[in-house]
């Protein structure tokens, strides 16, 4: 498995970045909160991967600490994410929100997760009210996958949003439609 790539930025695409190291150019996929912290197009740059096999398909997803590639990992493990779905998630949540998001999930998840990384992460910005909005919609009997997805969409679109108002954004994203 490729851990990690380090070399020179030559591209950087909308959900990607292309990285030069000697010769051989990776492309590697990651959250917008990745790509905002990657240098200029020429500049050297090194990112955790966690690559992703499947029958048809290689591919491998960037994080700036080792921390974001193991919460990458248990979305798409343990919670059965799709890795871009993963990444998007992680993209808005952020580590310290995940963890309080994933604080709300049935199981040792977050006890795995807190083992792998360390001590437990200190919620950011609104990730209380993620986790809030979260818990919520998990009662209401929506599935962990699909209500982690609406809350990190909303999240994503109302930065300071209470739990109420993540509700109310995750409930019309989950509404049928038709």
């Amino acid at each position: 498995m490729i851990g990690k790539v380090s070399g020179m930025l030559d591209h950087k695409g909308a959900d990607h970045a292309l990285i030069d190291t000697g010769g051989v150019g990776y492309i590697v996929y990651c959250s917008d909160r990745t790509l905002a912290q990657l240098p200029a197009e020429g500049g050297r740059v090194a990112r955790y991967t966690d690559m992703v096999v499947r029958e048809d398909l290689l591919q491998l997803f960037g994080f700036v600490t080792v921390a974001e590639r193991e919460w990458h990992r248990l979305l798409t493990s343990d919670q059965g994410e799709g890795a871009k779905a993963a990444l998007a998630i992680q993209g808005t949540l952020g580590p310290a929100g995940a963890r309080a998001a994933m604080a709300t999930a049935p199981g040792p998840v977050a006890d795995v997760v807190e083992s792998a990384i360390g001590a437990p992460v200190a919620t950011a910005g609104n990730g209380a009210a993620q986790a809030d909005a979260l818990s919520a919609l998990l009662n209401l009997g929506y599935g962990q996958g699909e209500a982690a997805a609406a809350v990190a969409e909303a999240a994503g679109e109302e930065a300071d949003a209470d739990a109420s108002a993540l509700i109310k954004s995750a409930l019309r994203r989950l509404a049928p439609k038709g």
